[in-house]
């Protein structure tokens, strides 16, 4: 069936398509930024934390069965936001697995109802694994088909359609150039006059760097995002350069070196996998991981989505959120006394929660360093604990006092390590 959208509105067709095929059910967890615009937030103002995977080819390149796998696995290992361009890698042109193009001749204003229709059964099995979709409906490399003059009809086409799927975060992926700035607007536009705003915006340069370096100040832009492929010396200084601008936005280290990539030079390992997440949130960001042969759909992808980085992704968040009050973490390399590094590849971070209730410290390789132990504000003596980050095993590392200075050294024969400092329970 073909759907034809006019250049300043919909048609009745399309509306009525709209109503046919499209959920009717009301957001009921829609993503949200927080009030502190630290981190994001669902309907209900709960804290949501942002582990993501990037799935680009989802929508195109995978049967609804396998992209059902796919969507089942990503919950499975605690990934709760699935990135995805909607139509696909390349120039928007290609058709799915079933053969059918995201448009009609080519025109985003005559978007074909059969690929669609996949797109909708994509989403509507993300929403029933409680997993948002981060959807990119705009890529440099689509810049032939949407233009400034059709991406606002585009854009309020795809905002009516899946006003209703609460599980759904808009992105757009062309250059950090100011040449793209008319695009991204009209797109913006577009969503916002058909859904109110019900769903985050954001930007994830490809390939420049981040996000900030152009549009930060855009009111559209809900936060920032940043690739920075294999350079992981760039996430603690480009995270936190975000972290304290004005106004205060949320900040994703959407893309980096991918597990197992084969075009960076040198192997990516699980302890890069690590060390890149760690790095993004210990910075006070957020993160998004990724495998080569996801991205690539090569005839292993199924078996990547067990791979050990992905599988350590999970163990990552739940150390996070078995800290109490997780989401108030404030980057603070004042807690080292001695021995942080927040430059080169190998580096000591720290963290704490915003009154002080317990630190965070991320030891990227074998390490010797000191903390001032009055950065914790609990009363008498505070627990000590050391976490592998590669399993989630724990051993305990004392008793101690929240005054003075304590000096630490990494457990033997681990890759890289945590040390977590709080409160005893209770």
């Amino acid at each position: 069936m073909k759907t034809t959208i006019k250049r300043f509105g919909l048609s009745a067709l399309a509306l009525l398509i709209f109503a046919a095929g499209a959920p009717a059910e009301q957001p009921v967890y829609p993503v949200k930024v927080s009030e502190n615009a630290r981190y994001f937030v669902d309907q209900n103002g709960s804290p949501v934390f942002w582990l993501g995977i990037t799935q680009w080819q989802i929508f195109r390149e995978y049967t609804l069965e396998d992209a059902r796998t796919i969507l089942e696995n990503a919950k499975s290992k605690g990934f709760a936001f699935v990135q995805a361009m909607l139509m696909g890698v390349g120039d928007g042109t290609k058709p799915n697995v079933y053969g059918e193009k995201p448009w009609i001749n080519n025109d985003p204003l005559t978007p074909n109802e059969a690929y669609f229709k996949n797109v909708d059964s994509v989403i509507q099995i993300a929403r029933d694994n409680n997993v948002v979709l981060s959807v990119t409906l705009y890529h440099q490399r689509y810049r032939k088909y949407i233009t400034v003059d059709n991406a606002r009809a585009w854009a309020k086409w795809l905002a009516q359609r899946y006003k209703n799927m609460p599980n759904i975060v808009w992105s757009m992926t062309p250059e950090a150039k100011q040449e793209f700035v008319p695009v991204l607007r009209e797109l913006a536009a577009g969503l916002h006059e058909r859904d109110g705003g019900l769903h985050l915006i954001t930007f994830k340069p490809d390939p420049a760097p981040y996000s900030s370096s152009f549009i930060h100040d855009e009111k559209w832009l809900d936060f920032n995002g940043m690739q920075t492929w294999k350079a992981v010396e760039l996430i603690y200084p480009m995270v936190t350069k975000d972290y304290n601008l004005k106004p205060v936005k949320p900040v994703l280290m959407a893309e980096g070196a991918y597990e197992a990539g084969t075009e960076y030079g040198f192997d990516v390992t699980p302890l890069w996998i690590r060390r890149q997440a760690y790095y993004s949130y210990l910075a006070g960001g957020h993160h998004t991981y990724g495998h080569n042969d996801s991205w690539r759909v090569l005839p292993t992808w199924k078996k990547a989505l067990d791979a050990p980085g992905a599988v350590q992704m999970g163990v990552l968040k739940k150390i996070f959120l078995g800290r109490n009050e997780w989401w108030y973490l404030v980057p603070d390399q004042s807690i080292f006394a001695s021995g942080g590094q927040t430059a080169g590849q190998v580096l000591n971070l720290a963290a704490r929660h915003k009154d002080g209730k317990w630190i965070m410290v991320y030891l990227a390789g074998k390490a010797s360093f000191s903390i001032n132990m009055n950065r914790l504000t609990a009363a008498g003596k505070v627990n000590a604990l050391w976490i592998d980050p590669r399993t989630g095993n724990s051993i305990p590392a004392g008793s101690l006092s929240n005054t003075g200075i304590e000096s630490f050294s990494t457990p033997d024969g681990w890759e890289d390590a945590l040390l977590i400092l709080e409160a005893p329970a209770g």
